[in-house]
């Protein structure tokens, strides 16, 4: 489980972050959602230790991030918005190198590693090196990386960006595999039939604020509509915002 309490973070005069709190649930998928530069990235690269808060904290089973981090990271798998994949690796030295950051050894890392390349339909690429990889299957590398040593926790940060329809497919059974092995799984992204399809909690963050949070059928409740998308424009006012600046334009 995570949680997150006050969260915040500036950069100079932007303040990307102001008081962001929500729970993930182990045994759940909750979507984390928001306009372009509304906090969504900044507040995960916080969950998993990659920068600071300037305040408030963060949880991952019960471990503090900011006091603990190294304990904290064991207990997360991260698949970030920059996959950073490197070149000269193949597939199988990528997943095998990262079970080795996290302390897997002699057979037990061989063994998830086959499971793995196996579980995510590697096979054809698990020895090609990984300069000349489609984004689907870098996604696969990166996912399997961020799987190896079978944390509870896992966060996706647009998982299925640039993915065909396969590799979507693909992705969302994995996703839905994960859930039903009791495993918290936080994700963002900007496609709101697979938040709807997928998640149980959707939280909405715009200008770094939490604006609402509950089940899909509550936010549409709240929105007084019953598509997804029309919902969160409403709530976070991303339309009337657009039309602002078109006005002003307009006016210059």
């Amino acid at each position: 489980m995570i949680v997150v309490e006050g969260l915040q973070k500036r950069f100079k005069a932007v303040k990307a972050v102001d008081g962001v709190s929500f729970r993930a649930e182990d045994g759940c998928v909750t979507g984390l959602l928001g306009p372009n530069g509304a906090g969504k990235t900044t507040t995960l690269r916080m969950l998993y230790g990659l920068i600071a808060p300037d305040g408030g904290r963060v949880e991952v089973d019960g471990i503090d991030v900011g006091r603990r981090p190294l304990e904290a990271q064991a207990r997360l798998g991260v698949l970030p918005d920059a996959q950073g994949l490197y070149p000269r690796l193949s597939a199988v030295e990528h997943v095998r190198y990262f079970g080795e950051l996290h302390g897997l050894r002699g057979a037990e890392l061989e063994r998830r590693v086959d499971e793995l390349i196996t579980a995510l339909g590697m096979q054809n690429i698990a020895k090609r090196k990984s300069a000349g990889f489609s984004q689907g299957e870098r996604m696969k590398v990166a996912l399997a990386r961020a799987m190896v040593h079978r944390p509870q926790n896992i966060l996706l940060d647009e998982p299925t960006n640039g993915l065909d329809v396969m590799s979507t497919r693909a992705m969302r059974e994995q996703i839905r595999g994960l859930k039903a092995e009791g495993r918290c799984v936080l994700f963002s992204s900007h496609i709101m039939q697979e938040v709807s399809a997928l998640c149980d909690v959707i939280v909405i963050i715009a200008r770094g604020r939490v604006e609402i949070s509950g089940s899909p059928d509550e936010i549409r409740a709240q929105a007084g509509t019953e598509d997804l998308e029309e919902a969160f424009v409403r709530l976070t006012g991303v339309e009337g915002a657009a039309e602002a600046d078109a006005s002003q334009e307009g006016k210059g």
